[in-house]
């Protein structure tokens, strides 16, 4: 039995394919800061850090954020084009 409904036409825009793939792995690297940024804080909480580490971490955390921001502003995408809603199970970020 044949279907009624036409099928999805896939575009071959190559700046949409770029932007769409840009979307994807800057929602999976801010994902990943995120995770990092956790893990840093209970790092420092548990107090098994010495403050060099310390100072050295949060600057490597905050370059990695704008690094993160400078290619989101390159893609055109806005802050919330990065948290993909996942269904039932919510937003990601």
């Amino acid at each position: 039995m044949k279907s009624t409904e036409s099928p999805r036409k896939i575009s071959i825009d190559p700046d949409h394919v770029q932007n769409g793939l840009g979307q994807l792995v800057l929602t999976l690297v801010k994902l990943l800061h995120e995770l990092l940024e956790k893990q840093a804080l209970r790092r420092v909480e548990a107090g098994g850090l010495s403050d060099e580490q310390i100072e050295r971490l949060g600057l490597t955390l905050l370059r990695q954020s704008e690094e993160i921001e400078r290619l989101r502003e390159v893609f055109g995408l806005r802050e919330e084009d990065l948290n993909l809603d996942l269904g039932p199970l919510g937003k990601l970020l």
